[in-house]
């Protein structure tokens, strides 16, 4: 069978975002998904209205569930909503260090909306930092995360935190004609990467490129191919996107 990627996420109603993203891109990878569903949001592809968390017991049952019956061999988290989520996950990773873990420290939709009390859950996400194969954190992510608003310095804290390698997304920037990302081990940028900015806003282009990642790490990539691999096939899924509404976020197209 396809090595496996287990994912803790939200499920997203658009199926622009979520598990349906981390399902598709996955599958696109060459991995196979499995699926620990952190909550059911109410949501369209514009705006988040609310959500309800998935208890930490039912989270963790749904993980142990597949433990031992698919391939496991990368975990990827997004959306995890709450404290108890945050902490059932890391008891879940501790108790399986041989699993890499792509974590994308989901704390608002890129729609607008919130995923749970950011100030609670950034607390909460030092526990996972060191337990992380890589981050995948946007700059406002970045930023959220440490508190510090250069980029360099923020980056530099996410390592004092005890980050291994960490993928910072500059989706979010003031460079009008592009994009840059940058690849940063063990301290160190390795690779950076620029790519013509598209029109629009996008629904679930984080997901979908951090799990792209977990795919290729599964299936032997090293991070920085697997990384090369996501942006290539990302850019590519984005200049497809389709729009529900005039002017509004598109969805990707991730076949």
């Amino acid at each position: 069978m396809r090595p496996t990627v287990l994912c803790f996420s939200g499920l997203d109603p658009s199926g622009g975002a979520g598990l349906q993203a981390d399902i598709e891109a996955i599958g696109q990878s060459g991995a196979h998904a499995a699926i620990a569903c952190t909550a059911l949001t109410i949501q369209n592809s514009q705006q988040v209205f609310d959500f309800e968390a998935t208890s930490k017991e039912l989270l963790l049952a749904q993980a142990h569930a597949v433990v031992g019956d698919l391939p496991i061999k990368c975990v990827k988290s997004g959306m995890l909503g709450t404290t108890d989520n945050i902490a059932a996950l890391a008891e879940f990773l501790r108790e399986h260090p041989e699993y890499l873990y792509v974590l994308d420290p989901v704390l608002v939709a890129n729609s607008g909306g919130s995923l749970g009390d950011q100030a609670t859950l950034v607390k909460a996400f030092v526990e996972l930092i060191p337990l992380a194969t890589v981050l995948t954190p946007n700059t406002v992510e970045l930023r959220a995360l440490t508190g510090i608003e250069d980029i360099d310095q923020a980056t530099a804290r996410l390592f004092a935190m005890g980050a291994k390698a960490i993928l910072v997304k500059g989706g979010h920037e003031d460079t009008p004609d592009y994009i840059r990302n940058a690849l940063f081990i063990n301290g160190e940028m390795v690779s950076e990467t620029r790519c013509p900015r598209l029109e629009g806003e996008y629904h679930g282009s984080g997901c979908s490129l951090a799990s792209f990642i977990a795919g290729r790490l599964a299936q032997g990539d090293d991070l920085k191919q697997a990384v090369n691999h996501a942006e290539t096939w990302l850019f590519g899924v984005l200049k497809k996107a389709e729009s529900p509404v005039p002017n509004g976020q598109k969805i990707p197209k991730r076949f």
